[in-house]
């Protein structure tokens, strides 16, 4: 006689979520294989515009013998939008695989990359917040997909998903695998802008090897390349130089400056003015101070209580880092692991006033992911765009402070 099982409830679940990742996935992949090549004419083409302005054509600039991070050579040589920002130099060689054949093919492949990553996120997140990893990976691996930030990625080609993933490798593995984790900073360390202060929160939280460990990394990885360039421009006179050019540009444009009511920018300083309109002299390196150490004293003290507080300073320090210093909405990706964690245990103690104002954090930061197009017609159609490039900003800093008073209520 033969017997057949059931499927149970979980794998019924687990297959109808993943079908439907799948098609989210498809969806935001086909910008790749559409997106046409670049040209002088279509410079405003938004689809694969990261990957085209900070990772394609900077490393055929490179490979040309030149210094992408002159934006004078890179606009002059190159169909491209931006200059190429202050990223690690390793990046010219990490990525090289991707600016090697025609640009379609490259975007393809680096976009499927980039979902890769995601669902490994996915399976960080679901292996932090303890849920079963199957079913969790595949739940968080298909919101990842389906929301405006993990959309976001593949739709301009952003690196964020690696950053995200060595970002949540140095806070899992701080303690357990500290080799490890000091890789995941060095990755982290790609953007200056995550890796800074990751790096400085991680050595205050007393993780001092990983904190060294993955910024030495990164600059031994760097090394190379800059010495390069530095030939090649005559000097590290004229190759300083060039970055002082670079960081001049970036400050002054519309996406960049902190006090542009354009940008996207979340950082605290650039929220603040956009709600403001009113610039304090130096707010940038106060924000930048005074985040980064009311983040690393609370994430110090919530790390000497149970395994649900350090949940909540692993998330802090991820918020802060994105607070602190220039950011855009899709970088609050390298929290996602900290938020599953967090969200399971406000659940479990929902009863609990500090874990109840915990879960407000939670669900603010769950504003950029769902800021898709359609929450983005509606808020410029009744308030207008600046309110639509400020209200994820406000969300982040929100749920920011709500953390702050949530961990300055514990006791040490």
């Amino acid at each position: 006689m033969i017997t057949t099982t059931k499927p149970d409830t979980r794998t019924l679940i687990t297959i109808a979520v993943a079908v439907i990742g799948a098609l989210s996935a498809a969806r935001a992949l086909r910008p790749s294989w559409e997106v046409p090549a670049p040209t002088g004419e279509n410079l405003a083409e938004e689809r694969l515009q990261d990957f085209r302005d900070a990772l394609y054509f900077p490393i055929r600039e490179f490979l040309a013998g030149g210094n992408p991070y002159d934006p004078a050579a890179m606009f002059e040589h190159w169909p491209v939008r931006q200059n190429f920002n202050l990223y690690q130099p390793y990046h010219l060689v990490l990525h090289l695989p991707f600016a090697l054949p025609e640009y379609r093919i490259g975007a393809i492949a680096f976009t499927l990359a980039s979902l890769v990553l995601l669902g490994v996120l996915g399976l960080l997140a679901a292996r932090q917040a303890k849920l079963p990893l199957v079913l969790g990976t595949v739940v968080i691996g298909a919101l990842l997909v389906t929301s405006q930030v993990g959309k976001a990625q593949l739709y301009v080609g952003q690196v964020n998903p690696l950053i995200a993933v060595g970002a949540a490798a140095a806070l899992l593995a701080r303690s357990s695998h500290p080799r490890v984790a000091a890789l995941g900073l060095a990755v982290a360390w790609l953007k200056p802008q995550f890796g800074l202060p990751l790096a400085i929160l991680l050595f205050a939280r007393g993780s001092r090897r990983v904190a060294l460990g993955g910024t030495v990394i990164a600059a031994l990885a760097s090394l190379p390349v800059v010495g390069l360039l530095v030939y090649r421009g005559g000097g590290v006179g004229p190759f300083l130089d060039v970055i002082s050019v670079n960081l001049a540009h970036a400050s002054g444009t519309s996406y960049g400056a902190v006090d542009s009511v354009t940008a996207q920018r979340v950082d605290l300083p650039a929220v603040f003015f956009r709600v403001t309109d009113w610039l304090p002299p130096a707010a940038e390196l106060t924000a930048l101070v005074g985040v980064l150490a009311a983040t690393a004293y609370l994430a110090r003290k919530l790390d000497r209580g149970d395994s649900d507080s350090r949940s909540v300073a692993d998330l802090i320090t991820a918020v802060g880092a994105v607070v602190a210093v220039v950011h855009q909405p899709g970088d609050v990706l390298i929290a996602v692991p900290a938020m599953a964690a967090v969200a399971v245990v406000c659940w479990r103690r929902r009863k609990e006033r500090d874990w109840r104002i915990t879960g407000f954090a939670v669900v603010a930061l769950l504003v950029p992911f769902a800021h898709l197009y359609f929450v983005n017609s509606a808020i410029i159609g009744l308030f207008g765009r600046r309110v639509d490039v400020t209200v994820d900003g406000v969300a982040i800093v929100v749920a920011w402070v709500l953390l702050v008073v949530v961990a300055a209520r514990k006791r040490a």
